[in-house]
């Protein structure tokens, strides 16, 4: 109603019409990192859909870059299922000041903010609705002083829901990788996020396919126990890179589960790390 009204006028004075030719078009949506942070890269990792190991190639991609020597931080953006703090076995409380809220550190150097870094009870159940989740994402990058940062990953809940949306429009990003699993949806769901992506100019930088295969120890036969898979075929479909294929691999949950997964050393994921290190060229 505000918009007509704006259109019917030849001047405006509501200063709160976004959008209205008077204002010179549409307004960023982009909020103001904190005074204390700059970073230099934003990188989303993204699915269509949960389960499918955000958080395993987050903190995975994020231990290669950090042992390129780039600084590194990792926002959990998944604030109803955080995973990341347990994975480095990271616990809060973080510390806060009236200049803003401290990240704390990994093992290897990552700096790390997630909703379980905040709470009382890191096995309290957040339960807010959408707009609240948006609003901590926000926070996450307008509160927390990250320092000087070359790569900061942001570990998406899956989907395209609010938080998605509002780290696409609030928040500076370079580009995404969209993980997904070899299943037979695969192609759908890999679309629906890529078509996010496109809607809000996003640059994709590839995909990653996790659950792959599974080595057998004793022969080193590969195994595909969740079907083949047709990843080079859907990346071919949208003219986008294979960023890597990760096995299944119980050495990484024992490490995951252990908080001991700043000492994961897998190679998988070097093609996804090139992809990423080219914003400094």
């Amino acid at each position: 109603m505000a918009e007509k009204e704006c259109a019917s006028k030849s001047t405006c004075s509501r200063e709160s019409c976004e959008g209205c030719p008077s204002k010179g078009g549409p307004q960023s949506l982009l909020v103001e990192q904190n005074i204390y942070s700059n970073v230099k890269h934003v990188i989303g990792v993204v699915s269509g859909k949960g389960g499918v190991g955000k958080s395993l190639v987050t903190a995975s991609l994020a231990n290669l870059l950090a042992r390129e020597g780039y600084t590194v931080g990792i926002l959990d953006a998944d604030i109803t299922g955080p995973s990341i703090p347990k994975m480095y076995g990271v616990h809060g409380p973080a510390m806060a000041s009236d200049d803003g809220i401290e990240p704390l550190l990994t093992a290897n150097g990552i700096r790390l903010m997630s909703i379980n870094l905040l709470l009382p009870d890191e096995e309290s159940p957040v339960v807010w609705r959408g707009p609240v989740l948006a609003n901590m994402v926000k926070q996450f990058w307008s509160e927390v002083m990250w320092g000087e940062v070359d790569y900061l990953l942001v570990d998406m809940p899956p989907g395209t829901g609010d938080v998605p949306l509002t780290v696409f429009q609030s928040l500076p990003v370079d580009g995404i990788v969209v993980v997904t699993s070899p299943q037979d949806l695969v192609k759908m769901i890999v679309k629906k996020a890529l078509n996010m992506a496109n809607m809000m100019n996003i640059p994709v930088l590839g995909l990653v396919e996790n659950y792959s295969f599974i080595k057998c120890p004793d022969c080193g036969k590969e195994f595909a126990v969740f079907g083949t898979s047709n990843i080079d075929e859907v990346a071919a479909g949208v003219n986008l890179p294979v960023l890597g294929k990760l096995p299944i691999d119980l050495h990484l949950a024992e490490l995951a589960d252990a908080g001991d997964f700043a000492q994961e050393n897998v190679e998988y994921l070097t093609a996804a790390r090139d992809a990423v290190i080219k914003f400094e060229k």
